[in-house]
């Protein structure tokens, strides 16, 4: 692989971070290794979380490499887009947590794969900070989804999940204007879940590592939790009825589980839960 990506695991928690200077734009190799750590993590029965980010401090992720969309045939476009697209879907459809760190701007596609996450956290101080008139201090990184600008649309999920996690009216009126926010206003309309202090990136990350921590074992039943994501993301496109059936099977899965058994336990015990994750 060209390096474009690098993994590191520890105690339960994946980092993958996105390294393509300056602004860790995502080409088709990218993608590639994105979608092989993917796989990676889905597998390793050791991983309960993946927290995602990018390289340095100012960009997050810019989405996809302009300078190499400029020259692409409409059919390698077409099926860059799809393969993106399935990567992302792969994100979602695997029963563990993944947390988007942002570290700095995330804009176009690089909101695109934010969003695909199941949580997005942000630091403090991305992209540096500015004050504003008020006196305020904050973040000078910006969040946002302005192809309209480029005469295109997001096309790696864009249109799609932000609707859904926004409403149709507000998330067309954000992709229409194609202005970009503050990490305050993405965190005011729920965009971005947590606003996380640092002096530097590494105390962000650390902040995160002890925010995560929460999804892993022995602190939490992973295997519930990868569950209860495979419920909600399977279930939006379900009838209510078709939902809850889902859900009584996935429930049965967790019933004879040993996490499941250590749970009761522990409550009837007034003791802490020592989850094992199976």
């Amino acid at each position: 692989m060209s390096e474009l990506t690098y993994l590191t695991k520890k105690d339960g928690v994946a980092l993958l971070v996105l390294k393509a200077p300056p602004a860790n734009t995502y080409s088709y190799e990218m993608m590639q290794e994105i979608d092989a750590h993917i796989l990676d993590i889905r597998m390793d029965a050791s991983i309960d979380v993946c927290v995602i980010t990018g390289d340095g401090e100012k960009f997050f992720c810019a989405g996809a490499d302009i300078d190499m969309l400029n020259g692409a045939t409409p059919y390698f476009k077409y099926n860059f887009c799809l393969h993106a697209n399935e990567t992302m879907r792969r994100i979602e459809n695997t029963p563990k947590i993944f947390v988007a760190a942002l570290n700095g701007h995330c804009v176009g596609g690089g909101l695109e794969v934010a969003l695909a996450c199941d949580f997005r956290v942000a630091w403090s101080k991305a992209g540096g900070t500015e004050e504003l008139p008020e006196g305020n201090i904050i973040a000078k990184a910006k969040v946002g989804l302005p192809e309209v600008k480029l005469g295109v649309l997001p096309g790696t999920g864009g249109t799609a999940r932000l609707t859904k996690l926004l409403g149709g009216n507000k998330a067309m009126e954000l992709m229409t204007h194609g202005e970009n926010m503050s990490l305050l206003e993405a965190n005011e309309i729920g965009i971005v879940n947590h606003i996380f202090d640092g002096d530097d990136r590494h105390a962000f990350l650390m902040n995160v590592w002890n925010y995560v921590q929460g999804f892993c074992r022995p602190n939490n039943a992973s295997m519930a939790a990868g569950l209860i994501k495979r419920s909600v993301q399977v279930g939006q496109g379900l009838s209510l009825d078709d939902h809850l059936a889902l859900e009584r099977e996935l429930q049965q899965r967790l019933f004879t589980s040993a996490d499941a058994k250590e749970g009761i336990l522990a409550f009837n015990e007034k003791r802490k839960a020592d989850f094992s994750g199976c």
